[in-house]
């Protein structure tokens, strides 16, 4: 069958050309629906409980998209009359953003005393020119004692300061992405003019939810820019390298760009946004495309060699890698589906996508490639074969030091295998950026500097209307209160209990004795209603209080805190909660939380995915082989080379973060190209040519041996060049698979051989079967 399918794909081969450029036509059509979608949320499927919990705390309060703006300034004082006046002016002019719904500094904090039986409410800094020394230091003093401001508005030295944006963001996905972008620019344009404003201002820098969504999808249409291109002028330096042949690269980049061209469309027909996941597809279809390339073109100047004409060369090349094209573009895909078990949504679309862009990059390899080759002015070289000769030395080696390879390949990959365990998985949000990122810089300056970036919020629910009056529910928020602040990773906590207990002193003279929640419920009541009728416009309690007066928000910042460090946090929190106050015990809720969470769930799913994965490309090599022997061998060469990375991975650096979960389900049907293709050209000596094991063994480096070496060198320099993105999740997805594709060409040279010689020894009545008719 492989025979007349070959011979019907080059008899035919421009008409099969055609209907596979009308197909391209067709999905590129899908292109027109393609969008970019930069929000957190993508990471998390619509019922992950901590997004259900997030989601419950946006709706009772003010939603959490925020811009805070944090200010570096050179003499390190922000209680000085310039500075409190750009405070002041920077305040006002940040209303102007788009979507902003309230606008929060340590200038235009509501600062509450009392004068008998009035409260007054008024601006912390209102007209700074007119105020002396003693008066800001009084001020100084005031805001850095206000537990509200220290440590999320004001440092502790008062050496930095910042203003923070609330934003009401469109509820529509697509509308919030292009708003995020709008925000994004105008806070950077305000944050240059202020800068440029003041010589004192070194820098000011730009954080919060929004700036993260912005920067997810910055670094998504960058790693578009620069690291497909880089990739595509590697793929022709080392195609011309590894080929020898310009019009073999041109041949294969044809492939490369309709490939990549299909699997757009395909992405757009489908639905799928583009995103900072699903963003490296282009880079790993190209690369796969490059295998089934070089396979064919391979075999094809082999051919050439032994002296058959272009079209003859194309039909033999043809048969004797249509099966192993198919099979390993068939498990490829399977490994890439299985991301499907992910339970971040992200790695479904990269999944789906990237098998789509594997079976798309088969069918163009298998109808406009045999096109081309009859087509373009092909020569055989004898560099080509010299090239060939290099592998098929280093096979001589192998197969006459059989016992030796074997036992030191098994026990490294044993004892590598064995370290894989060591590693952690400790996502940390901010580290997802890489240093030369601004967004990064700004996180570490305010961690350092005034607060921490990551943190928890608890809504304290009373189930009575007017709820958060009853002096028994205050006690036992402050109480929770009190327990977070004695936390050592928690640098700030947020609550109304802390300006309640402020109105009673203000309410009793300012008497510092009364410092402490009221004792009566109805002056508690009062007490919250002046205060709220006090306030202005754009600063009332919504982002503390519900409005039914119901609930309480409390937000605890941590700084310096990984995935495993927050969840712990958390769950000791819950614990208290349970002990010491089980009716208004919840759920912790936050960004923060909420990929903590993901990294952990990730691994679980996807550990079912992989072996589902493994499992059915066992059998599939089953069938295909007819030999349960061979079927059960490639689970060796499959399986080792991504637990080894892991082992390696765990000396060198021991962390892992939300992309290790999907790299077993992108690396094994990677890795099985080459088992496959060596494995095919095994039996193919021992099945067509009677050849004995080791003759078999020679005969497939002889055949295939180069082929391995360059799609290897073409995927490992591919997924190298991904490590390089500025976002750690793609950088670390492209290293791991860039080691794991080198470490199984070695397994495939070196023991992939013994394994086969060993096994026609010791079960030499599995295995050799009939020759494979069918694909």
């Amino acid at each position: 069958m492989n025979e007349r399918i070959a011979h019907q794909l080059v008899r035919f081969r421009y008409l099969f050309a055609l209907a596979s450029l009308l197909l391209l036509g067709f999905l590129l059509i899908g292109t027109k629906n393609l969008y970019f979608e930069s929000s957190y949320r993508i990471f998390f499927d619509a019922d992950n409980p901590q997004l259900l919990a997030h989601d419950d705390i946006e709706n009772t309060y003010t939603k959490s998209d925020n811009v805070m703006f944090v200010f570096e300034l050179a003499d390190e004082k922000v209680f000085t009359r310039e500075t409190l006046q750009i405070l002041i002016d920077f305040t006002e002019e940040a209303w102007t953003l788009p979507f902003s719904s309230r606008v929060d500094s340590i200038t235009n904090f509501q600062y509450t005393w009392g004068v008998e039986d009035d409260l007054i409410v008024e601006d912390l800094v209102q007209d700074p020119a007119q105020l002396s020394d003693r008066q800001l230091a009084e001020k100084q003093a005031l805001a850095v004692q206000e537990p509200q401001l220290r440590n999320l508005l004001i440092s502790e030295r008062a050496h930095t300061t910042a203003v923070l944006v609330t934003l009401l963001m469109p509820d529509d996905q697509r509308e919030a992405d292009v708003a995020t972008l709008e925000v994004s620019a105008h806070a950077k344009a305000l944050a240059v003019k202020y800068e440029q404003r003041s010589d004192n201002i070194v820098k000011i820098h730009l954080t919060g939810e929004t700036i993260v969504n912005a920067t997810f999808n910055e670094m998504s249409q960058q790693d578009m820019q620069t690291l497909f291109p880089a990739m595509f002028g590697l793929i022709v330096l080392f195609l011309v390298v590894m080929l020898r042949s310009v019009t073999g690269m041109l041949a294969t980049l044809v492939v490369i760009i309709l490939s990549v061209l299909a699997t757009q469309g395909f992405t757009g027909w489908v639905g799928y946004a583009l995103n900072q996941v699903n963003v490296a597809c282009p880079i790993i279809v190209l690369t796969l495309a490059v295998c089934d390339c070089v396979h064919i073109l391979n075999s094809y100047f082999y051919n050439l060699n032994a002296g058959m004409t272009k079209r003859e060369a194309t039909q033999e090349s043809l048969r004797t890698n249509l099966q192993p094209v198919f099979l390993t573009s068939i498990t490829t895909a399977v490994g890439f589906l299985s991301m499907n078990f992910s339970d971040s949504p992200p790695f479904w679309g990269l999944g789906n996508i990237a098998a789509f862009g594997v079976m798309a990059a088969m069918l163009f390899s298998l109808t406009v490639l045999p096109a081309l080759m009859v087509l373009l002015p092909f020569k055989a070289r004898s560099s080509q074969l010299r090239q060939g000769r290099l592998v098929v030395a280093l096979g001589e080696r192998v197969i006459a030091r059989q016992n030796p390879v074997l036992i030191g390949l098994l026990c490294v990959g044993l004892g590598l295998a064995s370290l894989m365990g060591l590693n952690e998985l400790n996502d940390d949000t901010v580290a997802y950026f890489h240093e030369d990122v601004p967004f990064r810089q700004a996180a570490d300056f305010t961690q350092e500097n005034l607060t921490g970036f990551d943190q928890l919020a608890y809504s304290l629910k009373t189930g009575e209307s007017n709820g958060v009056a009853d002096p028994e529910f205050l006690r036992k928020a402050e109480s929770f209160v009190n327990w977070y602040k004695a936390q050592p990773e928690v640098i700030q906590v947020s609550s109304y209990t802390n300006i309640h207990k402020r109105l009673n002193k203000n309410m009793h003279g300012d008497d510092e004795a009364y410092y402490r929640l009221p004792d009566d419920r109805e002056l508690s009541a009062q007490y919250l209603l002046l205060y709220e009728l006090s306030l202005p416009f754009g600063l009332d309690l919504n982002n503390q209080i519900d409005l039914d007066k119901s609930s309480m928000l409390i937000r605890v910042r941590v700084k310096d805190q990984k995935a495993k460090q927050l969840i712990a946090l958390d769950e000791r929190a819950q614990a208290w909660m349970r002990e010491n106050i089980p009716e208004l015990a919840t759920n912790g809720a936050s960004i923060a939380l909420m990929f903590a969470h993901i990294g952990d769930r990730n691994i679980d799913s996807m550990i079912v995915g992989s072996l589902a994965a493994l499992v059915l490309v066992t059998l599939t090599l089953i069938m295909a082989l007819k030999s349960v022997k061979y079927g059960i061998l490639s689970l060796i060469p499959n399986g080792f080379p991504a637990a080894m990375t892991f082992g390696l991975w765990a000396i060198f650096n021991g962390e892992v973060n939300l992309a290790v979960a999907v790299i077993f389900a992108i690396t094994l049907g990677i890795v099985v190209d080459d088992t496959v293709h060596y494995m095919s050209k095994y039996l193919r000596g021992m099945r067509e040519h009677g050849y004995g094991p080791e003759k078999a063994c020679h005969y497939a480096f002889e055949q295939v041996g180069n082929a391995l070496l360059t799609t290897t060198v073409v995927l490992a320099v591919g997924f190298f060049i991904l490590s390089t993105s500025s976002f750690d999740v793609n950088a670390v997805l492209g290293m791991l698979v860039a080691i794991t594709i080198i470490i199984a060409l070695l397994w495939d040279l070196l023991l992939l051989p013994v394994l086969l010689i060993k096994a026609e020894k010791w079960w030499p009545q599995f295995g050799r079967g009939q020759p494979v008719t069918t694909v």
